[in-house]
């Protein structure tokens, strides 16, 4: 049983790996990984996923750029969780992001938490 399509945005490799690994078999999704804001509007034209999880802090275009560049194509049904390691929630959901989960997360509790903002 899937949870639905995740788009997992991180430049981190380690960080898209155990997010994934998580993810897909604790939480059922079906993930694919970005390591940029290019890869993800590449998957997004590609397949609409049902939620993205964006990490904020990349190196080329950030978490709050790439949901600029992101949110044409999604629409704004498709949930936007951020990734982050900073302690700025209100400004990230002031961007129109559906939640913010903090870095470094607890893998085994990640699905959990994605699915407790998606039910929002």
């Amino acid at each position: 049983m899937s949870a639905g399509r995740l788009l997992l945005v991180d430049d981190e490799p380690d960080i898209r790996a155990i997010a994934t690994l998580a993810l897909e078999r604790v939480g059922g999704w079906a993930v694919t990984a970005a390591a940029s804001a290019d890869e993800a509007i590449a998957a997004v034209r590609e397949d609409v996923p049902d939620v993205v999880l964006l990490d904020v802090m990349m190196p080329d275009t950030d978490g709050p750029a790439t949901l600029a560049r992101l949110r044409p194509l999604l629409g704004d049904a498709v949930p936007v969780i951020f990734l982050t390691a900073k302690g700025e929630s209100a400004s990230l959901l002031a961007l129109g992001a559906a939640g913010v989960i903090a870095k470094p997360f607890d893998p085994i509790s990640l699905p959990r938490e994605v699915a407790a903002i998606t039910a929002r």
